[in-house]
């Protein structure tokens, strides 16, 4: 062996200790690839298809039922006019099955969904004895509670579309299409309209981050996916019926649900941005502070139980 190679062998040892006893370079705090994963792995659940599937179906059944409605209404059959203001306008234009849909799955469907998505995102994998090794990979905690609140944002995104999407699709088979007559009475086009259904759908996932972030901390507090998922629904629903009760008027606009039907503002010429404003600020509220609820229990909980 040369000299020179024999420096260098020598000098092996003690490079290795220099490169280990290097600063390593902290983890950052967000990383695309696990977020990719994630999102793939919970999209490609048959729970998460089948929450999709009942989403989209919700729109094609209130579509027939106001299609069978009106053919009876016009075979003489009568029929009342009742029902929310969105409805008396499906059959006119089908646009507005986009904005009824969304009025009918807000207050539970899309809630519901989310609710499962975000009691077993934490719950599930320590049920499933993942949980652990996710950690044990270079992900970390924090990091990791990032990644699964984005992909339970990515699901309320998502199925407020299918909602959307389902629903324009069904109005444009059963009913007509054209211009869209606004809640104030102003006449704009169908591009216009549907650039307006496209805000609404957004206005609605936004709705929806104060129960994701509610879901994602009560996933941190046990290690039964389906004990999550039940008591974030079971929250859901306790709180919709106090936001119904007169007795409680003065706490009921701090409910997280109250302002969620305020995305019928945006069909007005010009725009209410106040209970929208008022809706984005609460659900805001929300998320910061289950979601810093959700990193305090996390953080500290012990994963090798």
């Amino acid at each position: 062996m040369s000299q020179a190679e024999t420096s260098q062998a020598e000098s092996s040892p003690a490079e290795t200790a220099q490169v280990e006893a290097a600063p390593r370079r902290p983890r950052p705090l967000w990383s695309l690839g696990l977020l990719r994963s994630e999102i793939t792995t919970t999209f490609r659940r048959w729970r998460t298809l089948a929450l999709l599937a009942v989403l989209a179906g919700v729109p094609v059944l209130v579509g027939v039922a106001v299609r069978i409605e009106t053919g009876r209404g016009r075979s003489g059959g009568g029929g009342g006019g009742g029902g929310p203001a969105f409805i008396s306008q499906v059959t006119n234009n089908g646009l507005f099955l986009v904005f009824t849909s969304l009025a009918v799955t807000l207050p539970f469907f899309l809630p519901m969904a989310i609710g499962v998505i975000a009691g077993d995102s934490i719950a599930g994998e320590a049920h499933g004895g993942t949980l652990r090794y996710l950690l044990v990979a270079p992900a970390g905690r924090t990091r990791l509670l990032l990644v699964k609140y984005a992909t339970t944002l990515t699901f309320c995104l998502v199925g407020t579309l299918t909602v959307a999407l389902s629903a324009l699709a069904t109005g444009a088979l059963l009913f007509p299409l054209g211009d869209v007559t606004l809640l104030s009475g102003t006449s704009i086009s169908l591009a216009e309209g549907l650039l307006r259904a496209l805000a609404i759908a957004g206005a609605v996932a936004l709705s929806l981050i104060g129960v994701a972030a509610i879901g994602l901390f009560l996933s941190t507090l046990t290690t039964s996916g389906i004990a999550a998922m039940a008591t974030t629904v079971g929250l859901l629903i306790t709180v919709q019926i106090l936001d119904t009760l007169p007795q409680l008027a003065a706490v009921q606009p701090y409910l997280f649900p109250h302002y969620w039907l305020s995305f019928a503002d945006l069909l007005r010429d010009p725009v209410y941005w106040d209970q929208l404003a008022k809706n984005f600020g609460l659900q805001a509220l929300y998320a910061a502070v289950f979601g810093t609820a959700a990193w305090a229990r996390f953080t500290t909980r012990d994963i090798t139980a």
